[in-house]
C-alpha cells in the first residue's frame, strides 16, 4: 500500500471537469465574486466565521488560499459554470494531513445555485480526485448539525456521520454544535474501475 500523498497533486493545479463545472484554480480576479459570496448573510448562516465586509478581506483570502496551495497545505477550487464562466462557488480540501493521508473538505456556493445538485458534482469529482489521485485515506467534513443542505449532500456521497460534538464552536455568543461525517478509502462509489 503507498503511504504518500501523491506529490505530483501540486505540480501543477489539478483542473477538474463535471457535466456543468470546471473546477480550476482560485485566482485573484475572483475575489470579487468570493466577497460577493462572504458578505452574503445566508452562505455563511452555518459557519462559524464573520460576514465579510471589505473587499480586501476577499483578495487576501485569495492570496493566502493559492500560497497554501503552493506550500502543499490545501487544494481549493474556484466552481465556474462552463457555460457562463462564471465563478458560482468555491470548495477544496481545506486542510491536508499528509502523515496521515486525510484531508478535510469545505466549501461554500452562490445562493443562486443552490437547490441544483451542482455542489454534489463539485464535491463528487473532488472526492474521486482525493482518493484516488492524491491517495487519500480519508476525507472529513465538519459541519453544523442545522445544515440539511450539506448533510444530504455528504450522505448522499457515502459518508458517515462518526462524530457529534456538543457545544463544539464559539460563535456570536454562543455556543453552536459541530458534526463530523467521514468517507474512507475503498467505499465502493469511489473506487477506481
Amino acid at each position: 500500500m503507498n503511504m504518500e500523498i501523491n506529490s505530483d497533486c501540486f505540480e501543477t493545479f489539478p483542473v477538474l471537469r463535471t457535466p456543468r463545472l470546471e473546477l480550476r484554480e482560485i485566482l485573484p480576479e475572483d475575489a470579487q465574486a468570493i466577497y460577493e459570496m462572504r458578505a452574503n448573510g445566508r452562505v455563511n448562516q452555518f459557519i462559524p466565521r464573520p460576514q465579510m465586509t471589505r473587499y480586501e478581506a476577499a483578495k487576501e483570502l485569495v492570496e493566502k488560499t493559492r500560497n497554501a496551495y503552493q506550500n502543499k497545505q490545501v487544494i481549493g477550487w474556484a466552481g465556474v459554470l462552463r457555460d457562463q464562466q462564471k465563478i458560482i462557488g468555491t470548495c477544496g480540501f481545506n486542510s491536508i494531513d499528509r502523515y496521515n493521508l486525510r484531508a478535510e473538505i469545505g466549501g461554500e456556493m452562490d445562493v443562486k445555485y443552490w437547490g441544483k445538485h451542482i455542489a454534489q458534482e463539485a464535491v463528487e469529482v473532488i472526492l474521486h480526485y482525493g482518493l484516488n489521485t492524491m491517495n487519500l485515506q480519508t476525507i472529513e467534513a465538519k459541519v453544523s448539525p442545522d445544515n440539511r443542505g450539506a448533510i444530504y449532500v455528504m450522505e448522499q456521497l457515502g459518508f458517515v456521520k462518526e462524530a457529534h460534538f456538543k457545544n463544539r464552536v464559539y460563535f456570536n455568543d454562543r455556543f453552536d454544535d459541530m458534526a463530523v461525517y467521514t468517507l474512507h478509502k475503498g467505499n465502493e462509489k469511489f473506487t477506481r474501475i
